[in-house]
């Protein structure tokens, strides 16, 4: 498979590069970076490959293109591309709605699979929580990170998500729109991610964690998502994570 990787200077995109190039059977075709990078013309690992600036993207040819990048930077890409269709899988997050809109627009022409967080098993923990959430809609819920020191302050594309997930959900219970849930934000040393639900109950309390040790888990996820895509021929449209759970076959 074909691999071009979007934003490959970034933390998750330089453990994508790695991840890549040491996977058989996976080919590294492009990693795209910004026009400015000091990274644009250096090989990759000492490759045939170098480091291109993103607006070549579109003269790419690959199987599945993989973008952790930035909101602008990912829209300007589809921009790129055009209308051709290929398959691509999102990581990048922080999109306000009218660009979730702009971004959700271009998979008339080809299938992107977006999420806040690939991580293994992520997926299960938030599906876990929104089924708490309707079942004990009473339940106040509350939402925390902790990411590591580096990380803006504002709340991660995850807690973002999740605390939207449960709104959602709590509200459709209950018949009536139910109070936002708070998202508490830290930043501690080199903390790789860290996301907890609580759930208040008056005379009980639910905790959930979800806790991330290596970087690698969210581009070992990622490149399981574009395999995913790639292999089951999706066409033209919007998929989720929870897609490719429900259909492994």
């Amino acid at each position: 498979m074909r691999i071009a990787i979007f934003g490959a200077s970034g933390r998750v995109g330089t453990k994508l590069v790695e991840l890549v190039l040491a996977s058989p059977g996976l080919d590294l075709v492009a990693a795209l970076v910004s026009p400015g990078s000091k990274l644009v013309g250096s090989p990759v690992a000492g490759g045939s490959i170098e480091y291109r600036p993103a607006e070549t993207a579109m003269n790419t040819h690959c199987d599945v293109m993989i973008d952790f990048s930035t909101p602008s930077a990912s829209l300007a890409l589809q921009e790129d591309v055009g209308t051709k269709p290929i398959p691509m899988v999102i990581g990048t997050t922080g999109f306000a709605p009218e660009e979730q809109e702009r971004l959700s627009a271009w998979s008339q022409h080809r299938p992107l699979l977006v999420s806040a967080n690939f991580a293994h098993g992520f997926e299960a923990f938030r599906l876990g929580a929104v089924e708490f959430a309707g079942r004990m809609p009473d339940a106040e819920a509350a939402v925390g990170e902790v990411y590591h020191a580096r990380k803006k302050t504002e709340p991660s594309g995850t807690s973002r998500l999740l605390a939207r997930n449960l709104f959602e959900t709590r509200s459709r219970a209950m018949g009536f729109a139910a109070p936002e849930p708070p998202i508490s934000v830290r930043r501690e040393g080199d903390t790789v991610g860290l996301n907890e639900i609580r759930f208040d109950m008056g005379s009980a309390e639910l905790i959930m964690t979800y806790r991330v040790h290596a970087l690698a888990a969210y581009a070992e996820g990622a490149l399981a998502a574009a395999q995913w895509l790639v292999s089951h021929a999706r066409g033209p449209g919007l998929y989720s994570l929870v897609d490719s759970l429900i259909d492994r076959g």
